[in-house]
């Protein structure tokens, strides 16, 4: 892939127009869209897990998410997921579990979100909420949210793969061990 040039640079968030030599000879001409790294963090405590519900503008809805956000400049996705968590939750994590990461929307930007599991949570206010953030934290059951997931209450795509990629091995699990003859 070689830039052309740059349609927007707006600091963390960048449009490029490229030229791109695709298997096979073919050369095309697109536009990529470069926002940065970002993180989302599952917080779970028990048999529950913490959600936020947060206003998206773009949408003008309030819905319900991950915690998660950009990383700054200089910053590694352990040192974000930190932060980020307790900037949106109120909640340290003193064990921050990587679980992988996810390219959102690979067609057309290379934006990757490192996923985590959150656990040893206690209260802390070494960050706050950015002015912007319209967020209530909501403790919910983790036999909830795949129901959530499934009736549409819980629509952001970060979200749903980070709770299969966190808790769905756990739920086939139980379901194992529950299944007749292997109790």
């Amino acid at each position: 892939m070689k830039k052309i040039d740059d349609i927007y640079n707006g600091g963390r968030f960048k449009i490029e127009r490229v030229e791109v030599d695709l298997p096979g000879g073919v050369t095309l001409e697109r536009v990529v869209v470069k926002p940065g790294g970002a993180v989302a963090m599952l917080p779970i405590e028990g048999d529950s897990c913490y959600l936020i519900k947060q206003y998206r503008y773009p949408i003008d809805e309030y819905i319900y998410e991950a915690p998660a956000g950009t990383m700054n400049e200089g910053e590694t996705p352990d040192e974000t997921a930190y932060r980020e968590l307790i900037e949106e939750t109120g909640y340290r994590s003193d064990r921050l579990v990587p679980i992988g990461f996810i390219y959102t929307t690979p067609g057309y930007t290379n934006e990757r979100i490192w996923l985590y599991e959150a656990h040893s949570l206690t209260p802390s206010n070494e960050f706050h909420k950015d002015e912007d953030e319209l967020i209530e934290v909501v403790k919910v059951k983790k036999e909830e949210v795949f129901e959530m997931i499934r009736d549409g209450r819980i629509v952001d795509a970060k979200t749903i793969c980070l709770v299969l990629k966190s808790l769905l091995s756990e739920e086939a699990v139980k379901a194992y061990v529950n299944s007749p003859g292997n109790e």
